[in-house]
């Protein structure tokens, strides 16, 4: 079984495996229950696989164990594996569905492999992805013009610490997790810099990023808290923030009140859209990737050690300065983006 699934650790009392000799040593009524312990093998070295692990444990228990929690595994039918599948297709995230779909085809194989559970197949078995999801396709989303301003004037009026992290996350370009748990010792705010250490990448090596003035602006408005480090914290600084999914839907609400059509998007959308106008800017394409922590093709990454430091902070001062003509235009072009120009 995947170290993913197999470190998620779920622990429900309906999902006990049933009294056998095999699992009590005795025959005897008591249950065993799935191990709590994380694997070795997933720890401190391996931080790209521990983060896949708490996504799908994170996802299995939200998205099944929540559901399911109260039944046998042993009853868990084809048709509630589809109607979880179907509910994610329904929401607009078929990309996620295929994720679930092999996180719990894996944990269902795997517990028949222990043959402690009572299970002689899978509800999974049948169910082909590209008849019950669709095919599988990269997210393409990227915000229009009308959108980003809507995006940052909505931004403007939630609270912190959402409405600065998801500036924060426009500025930068970096991955939601790498500025929502932020802490304050990872930014020299003297070389206007910001270190992301390797444990935190999803490329399991520290990355730079240079902070344009904009940023450091942003910066200078958070709050310093004496009992944590946390940049955006709703618990002074001790925990990094949580509950996106609520901060997403009062943005969403802030934005359907500027826009004549609101298209759903996703945070990560953020991201890409920044990717997308860095290929409109004069900036070599492989500094485009390092902006925002892609890995080098090939040969470059084992032969090409160079920081592009310089290279990243004018791309990034460049995007800022494109993003604020964006979102700030000038008083005389008012007019004609409302005709929309995006």
């Amino acid at each position: 079984m995947p170290r993913a699934v197999r470190s998620a650790n779920i622990r429900r009392s309906a999902w006990e495996r049933p009294a056998t000799k095999r699992a009590t040593g005795r025959g005897s009524s008591r249950k065993a229950s799935i191990p709590r312990k994380r694997p070795r093998s997933v720890g401190a070295n391996n931080s790209a696989k521990a983060r896949k692990a708490a996504v799908a444990e994170r996802e299995i228990r939200r998205e099944f164990i929540d559901r399911w929690g109260d039944r046998p595994i042993t009853t868990i039918s084809q048709a509630d594996v589809k109607a979880v599948l179907l509910e994610a297709v329904d929401r607009g995230a078929p990309y996620q569905a295929h994720n679930l779909l092999v996180h719990i085809r894996s944990l269902f194989n795997w517990a028949i492999a222990q043959d402690d559970y009572g299970l002689t197949s899978s509800p999974c078995d049948r169910i082909k992805p590209k008849a019950v999801i669709g095919e599988k396709k990269h997210r393409s989303r990227v915000l229009t013009n009308a959108e980003l301003r809507a995006f940052w004037a909505a931004a403007g009026e939630l609270a912190y610490p959402f409405g600065s992290l998801f500036r924060m996350l426009a500025l930068t370009g970096q991955r939601k997790s790498e500025a929502a748990n932020a802490v304050w010792p990872e930014f020299d705010l003297d070389k206007k810099l910001w270190i992301i250490p390797a444990e935190r990448m999803k490329m399991d090596a520290p990355h730079i990023v240079p902070l344009a003035p904009d940023v450091i602006a942003l910066l200078e408005t958070l709050p310093r808290f004496a009992s944590g480090e946390h940049l955006f914290s709703t618990t002074f600084g001790k925990k990094p923030v949580s509950g996106f999914s609520k901060a997403k839907r009062r943005l969403d609400a802030l934005m359907r009140g500027q826009l004549k059509k609101f298209e759903p998007w996703r945070v990560h959308d953020i991201r890409r859209t920044m990717r997308t106008h860095l290929s409109a800017l004069p900036i070599e394409d492989r500094v485009r990737e390092l902006v925002i922590a892609h890995a080098q093709p090939g040969l470059h990454k084992v032969y090409d050690q160079h920081a592009y430091l310089d290279e990243k902070k004018a791309a990034l001062e460049l995007w800022a300065a494109r993003l604020r003509g964006i979102v700030e235009p000038p008083l005389d072009n008012v007019v004609a983006m409302g005709r929309g120009a995006a």
